[in-house]
């Protein structure tokens, strides 16, 4: 058997197994389980064509014999059916998607795949069209207190602004990693894109992660029309940690106690989109609860709930009560979509799961109306 091919094919089995069906527990292998399948559960392709082109040559070189070799060769056939099982997942996005913008907000998700981009660019998710300014200081504070900004080239359109917060478990993380494919695709269409870092722990505590995003949006606010943007319609996105962040600032809209030295800004948004969200605490305090799940949601902000059913680093469960508590309690459009077989991080690199999520983001902010001032400052349940 030509060990060559053998251990390429396993290189690329493994990881196929993973993503269709990863371990959830314990958490040393729920993190393996992330870790080995990022690529592959969003670009099958580049692993499906790995295995062709190894076999290709096996053929060619004359190492197919009547031996060994033809096991290697079914385990590929097997691997190449269980990528082609991850595009079908991936492909059940649009109806995921389409349901919950349909349910709640009354569109539909008629968005076309670019499927050359998918297929040729996987891991191209910059745009040309677009140009990005980093490390702008959104306060006198360090390096972890700035934003990267994403602005077409083609100049000012009145387009909205989306701030985007990295994840990293409030421990680690950066504004140049997650997101660049949204970012980049609305800074197309004339929208102001933000990344932005924030403080992290141990040095920081909750709520001062909090407070960088709050003054994000004051930013934003205020220079939002010098960047050809609409600064009456600002919305949060995040990913993990990040995603607990969008969820926390559509909750507290207009609260100066998040706001120390810049209590009169306007941090009111449009709207927030959490995907692959931590909503537990950050860390245990009873003066100022750090999760979501704490807070009156009656004066929340739209809010639209985007997490993997194969997410192993965060389940669904704390998305699914976070979303069970918001339509009970909120007088906003609560949307959630589920995705199946989707991971954490799944917004990394151009794929059709993120392409998909893409459209529906800009169906769920075309639904959205302006937010001219702060919402009345909800209260917060202090007895959790």
């Amino acid at each position: 058997m030509p060990v060559g091919y053998l251990v390429s094919v396993l290189l690329a089995a493994v990881p196929t197994l993973l993503s269709l069906a990863p371990f959830r527990r314990p958490s040393v292998l729920a993190r393996w389980s992330w870790a080995l399948t990022m690529v592959v559960n969003e670009q099958p392709f580049v692993l499906l064509a790995w295995l062709v082109l190894s076999t290709a040559l096996l053929v060619v070189q004359g190492d197919l014999g009547p031996s060994g070799s033809w096991v290697a060769v079914a385990l590929a056939a097997l691997t190449a059916l269980g990528l082609l099982e991850l595009v079908r997942r991936s492909l059940q996005a649009r109806r995921v998607l389409d349901e919950a913008l349909r349910e709640g907000v009354g569109r539909r998700l008629s968005a076309r795949l670019p499927w050359a981009a998918v297929l040729l660019a996987p891991f191209g998710v910059a745009g040309r069209a677009v140009e990005r300014t980093n490390d702008i200081p959104y306060t006198d504070g360090g390096r972890r207190q700035q934003l990267d900004v994403y602005r077409s080239r083609a100049g000012a359109s009145g387009g909205p602004v989306m701030i985007y917060l990295h994840s990293g478990g409030f421990t680690g993380g950066r504004k140049s990693k997650e997101g660049r494919l949204l970012l980049n695709r609305l800074a197309t269409d004339g929208w102001l894109g933000i990344s932005a870092d924030y403080r992290l722990r141990p040095e920081a505590q909750f709520p001062d992660q909090l407070v960088d995003l709050k003054r994000v949006i004051a930013w934003a606010r205020e220079h939002a029309a010098r960047h050809g943007a609409d600064a009456s319609r600002v919305f949060v996105a995040g990913g993990s940690a990040g995603a607990h962040l969008s969820v926390m600032a559509a909750l507290t809209q207009g609260d100066a106690s998040f706001q120390p030295g810049f209590e009169d800004a306007d941090t009111s948004v449009a709207g927030a989109i959490p995907l692959y969200g931590w909503f537990g605490t950050v860390y245990d305090d009873d003066a100022v609860p750090s999760t979501p799940m704490a807070y009156d949601a009656r004066s929340a902000a739209p809010v639209m709930v985007v997490h993997g059913s194969h997410d192993t680093l965060v389940g669904v469960e704390p998305a699914r009560r976070l979303v069970a508590k918001l339509r009970a309690e909120s007088q906003a459009p609560v949307l959630y979509a589920e995705l199946p077989g989707a991971q954490h991080t799944f917004d990394l690199f151009r794929s059709i799961r993120v392409e998909l999520v893409v459209a529906a983001v800009r169906e769920f902010t075309a639904s959205m109306p302006a937010t001219p001032g702060a919402a009345p400052p909800p209260s917060a349940d202090r007895s959790h």
